[in-house]
């Protein structure tokens, strides 16, 4: 009876383990038609969140988009990935493309943004001036650097860093680390896939060779930053990794997986170049506008040579205000710039005894510049170095002040570039400019030169010209125009007219009296000042460019050349037919910076037998 019991115990148990695994078989049925019926409804979770995303025409990576799971199988949602994947797979350059010109760069960036879908910025036209004509067609347009934002804009590197982005280009290095690169995405993309191909029992195999893939890449680039520390055989690695990646995608991924290791590297990549981009513009920045070491130790040695010496007085000429005499006056806190306007001016005058230069600077450079000249005279011609901080005149605002550069960034008019940005820098009159005819009240004309020009031809015409009754003779900018100032927001003026620069400047003084041209400066600066909606600076450039509008006298193209501080496609003929060479915008010729095919014109005038220069380590 006990047995027969149990048999019949043991015959239930069965049944119900029977059951059981019915049930089990049913639910993995139901549950094997739910998920594709999840895809089907949208349930899953898409690529990427709706919003916008960085474009960089550089990088190995491409915004990604929803998949419309309503048309895709799960198969074709492998298949999708794949494609997003091969994307970050990175593109090594070949040798002969790494150091591609900036034209080329531009070209193709720009073909990039048109296929991509991103807005177009609306064109503005900006007939080149004469001048301007004889540079290469092919001159310099800027790194394109788009970004799209959520109100479908864009800008470029240009338009918010400058002349940074056009030396950036032109100092680029070949990469050290480029198979390392190649590495770290090859590893990015194996953990994408790996979690997924761990889950398939049948796929044991390649699972392992991937663990190992991995394991192996993680030991060498904790070991490596450059190329030149991978190890012989990295090649061999790079193929099999790139054999087991390939067989990896044959397979179907988990899409959440593959879409939070995506992000990451994405967020990565943003971060770093982010990072290394305001790392760089500052470093630039500082380069710029910091006073290098050694013209620092040149003024210092040259103001206690000053003290040291017997003659501490001023000699007093009668050439200072005689105005038969050709007058240059010069505004700068900077010994060498100064020196090489004043020698390249000399060196090609026809009659150098007729030349006066009145150098005005700050309190804190004026015995060094005293002491400077006293030490290197130029030929016959007579050097003046005045302290514009302790002159005795009725003005409140006695702070030297050079003269004013100001960034344009605008679209190019030329058609096949419309979607890049130029860059040029205008130069214009600053507060101490206006001072003059108060300073020099004895004078009835002078010739204005920027520290950062270059004279090659005698400047001694400029006496004779015909002003018409105008006030300040200068080259004008046609590249751009009034109406494209944003700055100008108020005032009555032309719009299709050309800006004038600074550099060289003819000045009819008693013209400028007669007018009260400093009288009407002050009032335009005064006016804007008390509104108080923009910088001083932009006030500045509006109230010296209404203050000149129509009395500017056109020079002739040739008498000066701009750009030589950061446009580096200036052509040769160009720069060998103009009078002057300005270096107006940040890459001066005594910085390390500056542009080394320039730099051989500024060079040739400077002194270098003086031995404060060799002491202070000073070769620019």
């Amino acid at each position: 009876m006990k047995g027969g019991g149990g048999g019949g115990g043991g015959g239930g148990g069965g049944k119900r383990r029977w059951k059981v695994l019915v049930i089990g078989v049913l639910v993995l049925v139901i549950l094997s038609m739910l998920v594709p019926l999840a895809f089907l409804l949208g349930l899953h979770n898409g690529f990427h969140s709706p919003g916008f995303v960085t474009v960089q025409p550089a990088s190995s990576f491409e915004s990604f988009t929803r998949i419309n799971a309503t048309k895709h199988t799960q198969r074709d949602v492998s298949e999708r990935v794949d494609e997003v994947l091969q994307k970050i797979n990175p593109v090594l350059p070949k040798k002969s493309d790494i150091n591609v010109g900036s034209r080329d760069v531009n070209a193709t960036s720009g073909t990039d943004s048109k296929k991509r879908g991103l807005p177009v910025s609306p064109t503005v036209v900006a007939n080149p001036s004469p001048a301007n004509k004889t540079k290469s067609e092919a001159s310099y347009t800027g790194v394109q650097r788009k970004i799209v934002s959520g109100d479908e804009t864009w800008r470029t590197c240009e338009v918010k860093y400058g002349s940074y982005c056009l030396w950036r280009e032109e100092n680029k290095e070949p990469m050290k680390d480029a198979k390392v690169k190649q590495m770290k995405d090859q590893l990015f993309v194996a953990r994408a896939y790996y979690p997924s191909i761990a889950k398939m029992p049948s796929q044991s195999k390649l699972t392992r060779d991937m663990k190992q893939n991995i394991q192996e890449f993680e030991r060498i680039l904790s070991e490596s930053s450059q190329d030149a520390d991978l190890p012989p055989q990295v090649d061999k690695k790079l193929q099999k990794m790139e054999a087991v990646i390939a067989k990896a995608k044959s397979f179907p991924v988990d899409c959440n997986n593959v879409d939070k290791k995506l992000r990451q590297i994405l967020d990565l990549t943003e971060d770093e170049a982010s990072f290394h981009m305001k790392q760089s513009v500052f470093l630039y920045q500082l380069a710029v506008q910091t006073m290098p070491k050694s013209l620092h130790c040149l003024s210092m040695r040259l103001t206690v040579e000053h003290f040291k010496s017997d003659s501490l007085e001023d000699p007093i000429s009668e050439k200072f205000s005689d105005p038969s005499l050709l007058h240059f006056v010069i505004i700068s806190d900077n010994i060498l710039a100064s020196s090489v306007v004043i020698n390249s001016t000399v060196v090609h005058a026809r009659d150098s005894k007729n030349f006066v230069f009145h150098v005005l600077t700050d309190e804190q450079n004026y015995f060094a510049m005293k002491q400077w000249f006293i030490r290197n005279p130029c030929k016959q011609s007579t050097v003046q170095v005045l302290n514009i901080e302790k002159l005795e005149l009725d003005d409140s605002d006695m702070k030297l002040s050079l003269s004013a550069e100001f960034r344009v960034s605008f679209p190019s008019g030329d058609l096949l570039a419309s979607q890049q940005n130029r860059t040029h820098y205008l130069s214009l009159f600053s507060q101490s400019h206006y001072l003059l005819p108060k300073l020099f009240d004895k004078l009835e004309k002078v010739v204005i030169l920027d520290d950062d020009v270059v004279v090659q031809r005698d400047l001694s015409p400029l006496w004779d010209l015909d002003m018409e009754g105008k006030v300040n003779g200068a080259v004008k900018s046609c590249t751009v125009r009034l109406g494209q100032l944003r700055s100008l927001k108020r005032g009555n003026f032309d719009t299709n007219a050309c800006l004038w620069m600074s550099g060289l400047n003819v000045v009819d003084l008693a013209r400028w009296r007669a007018l009260g041209v400093s009288e009407t400066y002050q009032k335009y600066y005064k006016e804007q000042m008390s509104i108080g909606d923009e910088s001083s600076e932009a006030i500045a450039l509006q109230a010296s460019l209404l203050t000149f509008q129509d009395q500017v006298y056109a020079l002739d193209d040739k008498w000066a050349l701009s750009g030589l501080g950061y446009d580096y496609y200036i052509n040769a003929q160009a720069i060998k037919n103009a009078a002057i060479l300005h270096y107006n915008g940040n890459m001066k010729p005594w910085l390390e910076l500056g542009i080394p095919n320039y730099k051989n014109y500024w060079r040739r005038h400077l002194s270098r037998e003086d031995r404060f220069l060799s002491d202070c380590n000073v070769n620019p």
